[in-house]
């Protein structure tokens, strides 16, 4: 089987929730980001794009119908580039990135563009379509930027409670107090604030056309876990989650470009990284928090190595308690874990997360020379994507 490689990786600053990008829709997103990874292989003929593989986890307003073949069309590409849009909730750019891998390893392809994209301000209202014309009694519109919606009462009540409840509930089991969780949010404010400033998001990130703005919306440079300390807890009266240590509501979009090593020479760059193993593993819904465990270790095994060979970790933060106990689980060195920042600062536009960690970490990968790195992300309803990535250009 083939290789596959990463050569190139680009995204969209993330706004937040009604900021700077609520006035553009998913799809133009979604086609800023294409442009902007194929901007970074400018000898690669669009026409040699074998697939485009789209992640969203929305898909009920702007963004709906496939919008990955919508961002193609939109981004000026031939009309005889494919695309299709995958839905694995907030692991769906990573989704995208792995099903790109395999497309490539299997030799269906010889380059593939793998992204997401979420517009989490722009997610419609939704009603219910009834059964019978004119209902008699009232309807209640539903909103679907985040969790459940319209629930099959067939499921059990444990299964749908609140992300939050849900986190709540696994800080309970681990004893992860809410000391922990302030200051591992601060801390991602401070080193996102710092990456920015270093120029390493520089490279990465791409200009939305029309709008200005510059750097991830939602950071804080001043965050302080003894700030952090003040705010109210948002699911339990008593609880230790707030908004200042779970990650808020984004826009934003991002993309990857995939390929064997056959298809270097149609993409013109030397390889960033090899995707040198996959996991994925699922859990009940209410504990997905915690499934990047398995999932991390599905992927490492796969890859032949152990937690000893990673000098990298990137961890999606949906929540600050469930990245500790993942870290805690893993037994590694907190520091490897997310040293540019993470989700809780940067923001965590859903179908657009995987492929931001992904590409951060073959940055990271890159400027420090460590060989191999896991990206993992936890699912709503119970599931978790991992990645290993192995860096070429030591």
């Amino acid at each position: 089987m083939n290789s596959a490689y990463l050569y190139a990786a680009a995204r969209t600053p993330f706004g937040r929730f009604g900021g700077a990008l609520a006035e553009v829709r998913p799809d133009d997103l979604a086609a800023a980001a294409l442009t902007g990874v194929l901007a970074k292989a400018p000898d690669l003929d669009p026409a040699l794009i074998g697939d485009v593989v789209w992640g969203c986890a929305n898909q009920a307003g702007e963004d709906n119908r496939n919008v990955g073949r919508m961002a193609v069309l939109l981004a000026g590409l031939p009309v005889s580039v494919p695309a299709s849009t995958v839905n694995r909730l907030c692991g769906s750019s990573l989704d995208a990135a792995i099903s790109a891998s395999r497309t490539i390893e299997s030799g269906d392809a010889d380059v593939v563009v793998a992204g997401g994209v979420e517009s989490m301000t722009r997610a419609p209202w939704v009603l219910p379509k009834p059964s019978r014309a004119y209902p008699a009694g009232n309807v209640t519109a539903v909103s679907t930027t985040l969790g459940w919606r319209l629930v099959n009462e067939a499921m059990p009540k444990e299964w749908t409670v609140s992300l939050g409840e849900a986190n709540e509930a696994l800080g309970d089991r681990f004893g992860i107090p809410r000391e922990r969780q302030d200051a591992f949010a601060a801390r991602s404010h401070q080193l996102a604030d710092k990456a920015w400033n270093d120029g390493f998001y520089q490279d990465l990130v791409v200009p939305v056309p029309g709008v200005d703005l510059g750097r991830d919306e939602g950071i804080r440079a001043g965050s302080t876990p003894e700030k952090l300390a003040g705010l109210k807890a948002s699911f339990r009266p008593d609880g230790t989650i707030t908004a200042g240590n779970a990650s808020p509501l984004n826009d934003g979009a991002s993309a990857l470009i995939i390929g064997s090593e056959a298809g270097g020479r149609h993409v013109g760059l030397e390889p960033i990284a090899r995707i040198a193993g996959r996991g994925v593993h699922a859990n009940a819904p209410q504990d997905f928090g915690f499934a990047p465990v398995e999932a991390a270790s599905h992927a490492l095994k796969r890859a032949g190595i152990t937690w000893s060979d990673v000098s990298a970790v990137e961890l999606n933060e949906a929540f600050a308690v469930q990245s500790i106990a993942c870290v805690d689980a893993w037994g590694i060195d907190p520091e490897i874990v997310n040293a540019r920042g993470g989700a809780i600062a940067i923001g965590h536009p859903l179908g657009a997360s995987g492929g931001r960690i992904l590409g951060t970490l073959a940055a990271r990968l890159r400027e420090t020379g460590g060989r191999y790195g896991v990206a993992a992300i936890c699912i709503g309803v119970g599931q978790a994507l991992a990645v290993v990535l192995e860096n070429v250009t030591a």
